[in-house]
């Protein structure tokens, strides 16, 4: 029987209060009172609430010793002693200093007059002009107009300037970190994302967690017995429906707000770690090699299978038109599928096999329809990038670790990476060139899942580590950045006013 419950955290009044966020994700704190710290079990496993935020220690005020005179001891003032200086000798030197320098040589006066005479025709003239015009141009020919007049007369008004670009700020450590206690260190798995309504959904073991961005509320969406873990999870593109991955090889259909299965979907043969979805469609991936669409709207819901893979299907996207599907494997293969002929087929558009190892981070371009980033596993560490069209990497980096994860930026051209061994970072690359922007650590296991808010500004990132961390990578929402600049107004003129107090 599935549970119903709601999760409330109460923040104790001598709790640490969490600042810094905003825009997507408000000041709000979910904590454990402060006499319930974590405590290890017998079992080895710290009893934790899910989704509690972590808080920061207080910083340890050290008092410095004031420096004290010590007695007796010189100062270092000098006061000068005139008493073996001639003044009568310092000044005539003085003097003759000053008019030596103030007098002319006759060689120099010579010089001066003879390059005035060749360079300047000055002939002893006083004044003289170096340009001057000697007669009017020549007037122009009847009727002749010249046709780069318009070229270099046309001037941009001011209201049509577009605002020169400033330097961005990227905060280099998470807005807020939030316990994820039982989350599966997998990296075949896809346990996060993020739906069209700021609401997060994550997988914990054996129950899917609901965080409202928004009020920073939990709700336990549902939990599972002889059917799990779960392997995946993916919102419904209206963000009220989810669908969740089990290791049993279904598939089931909740929503969201009156939190209650509508129906269970089945086809395959062993677990289900990828979800994607394409309107009404929804295409699994699983342990048996084998793609599943279906269409959640009819009983019959199987209306196409697609066999390509070797291995476990790992990552599955459709691209933003819902014209083309890349799935990406455990085989280290990269497949692109037609939609209209994703039926009952075999036959791909591409089949990519320069991946050295397993291909589960996908992610279509937001600004080129026909652009797809895919990274590799351990044994790759690469980010490639297809022209989906012609099935030509176009670009290819290699990372220097395994790529976990793969989110566009939906402002910029820019695209951030998560990655696992050796320094399980974030990393913010600058595209086409490639060019590394900033880098996050924090992470202490690798960065296995990432998730977009739906503004695109905050990018949350889950860890083999526990924990939860969110990013303001892509920059500050217009009306955050319109309240902060009132409110540094404000304080302006309140500080104007205390002063003059």
């Amino acid at each position: 029987m599935m549970k119903k419950k709601k999760i409330h955290h109460l923040m104790n009044p001598g709790d640490i209060a969490v600042t810094g966020s905003g825009g997507t994700i408000p000041d709000r704190c979910c904590s454990l009172p402060s006499s319930e710290t974590p405590t290890k079990s017998a079992s080895a496993r710290w009893d934790r609430d899910p989704l509690r935020e972590r808080m920061s220690p207080e910083p340890v005020v050290t008092k410095k010793t004031p420096k004290t005179k010590t007695p007796g001891r010189s100062t270092d003032r000098f006061i000068t002693d005139r008493s073996a200086m001639d003044f009568e000798v310092a000044n005539y030197l003085l003097s003759k200093e000053n008019s030596s320098s103030e007098a002319t040589s006759p060689m120099k006066m010579a010089y001066r007059k003879h390059l005035a005479e060749n360079l300047l025709n000055d002939n002893c003239q006083k004044q003289s002009r170096i340009l001057a015009f000697k007669s009017k141009p020549p007037p122009p020919s009847e009727g002749f107009q010249n046709a780069r007049t318009t070229l270099y007369s046309q001037n941009v008004g001011a209201g049509d300037q577009k605002p020169r670009k400033t330097f961005r700020y990227i905060p280099q450590a998470p807005e807020r970190t939030l316990d994820a206690p039982d989350l599966l260190d997998d990296y075949y798995l896809n346990l996060l994302d993020w739906s069209s309504n700021n609401v997060l959904a994550i997988a914990l073991g054996m129950t899917v967690y609901l965080w409202d961005a928004t009020t920073s509320s939990i709700e336990e969406l549902m939990t599972v017995d002889e059917e799990g873990p779960i392997t995946s999870v993916s919102w419904a593109p209206d963000g009220q429906y989810i669908a969740v991955g089990l290791n049993n090889s279904t598939v089931q259909l909740w929503d969201s707000t009156s939190l209650r299965q509508l129906r269970t979907l089945r086809g395959h043969s062993a677990r289900v770690g990828a979800l994607a979805w394409n309107g009404p469609t929804l295409a699994t991936g699983g342990r048996d090699s084998t793609i599943l669409n279906h269409d959640v709207r009819i009983r019959n819901h199987v209306i196409g299978k697609l066999t390509g893979h070797e291995q476990e299907v790992c990552g599955l996207k459709w691209s933003p038109s819902g014209q083309q599907l890349a799935s990406g494997g455990n085989d280290n293969l990269l497949h692109i599928w037609d939609s209209a002929a994703a039926s009952n087929s075999s036959s791909y558009l591409h089949r990519l096999d320069d991946h050295q190892a397993a291909v589960k981070a996908l992610a279509w371009c937001p600004f080129q329809s026909n652009l797809l980033a895919s990274g590799g596993g351990t044994a790759d560490r690469c980010i490639k990038f297809w022209n989906t069209h012609t099935g030509v990497c176009v670009n290819s980096i290699d990372t220097q670790s395994q790529v976990c994860a793969l989110q566009w930026s939906k402002h910029e051209k820019e695209i951030l990476s998560s990655h696992g061994f050796s320094q399980n970072q974030l990393c913010l690359w600058k595209y086409p060139s490639m060019v590394k922007m900033a880098e996050f650590t924090g992470h202490t296991s690798r960065v296995l899942h990432l998730a977009q808010s739906p503004d695109g500004y905050t990018v949350a990132s889950a860890a083999g580590d526990e924990t939860l961390r969110f990013w303001q990578v892509f920059g500050t929402p217009e009306t955050k950045q319109t309240s902060q600049k009132r409110t540094k107004e404000v304080g302006s003129a309140l500080t104007c006013l205390n002063r003059i107090r």
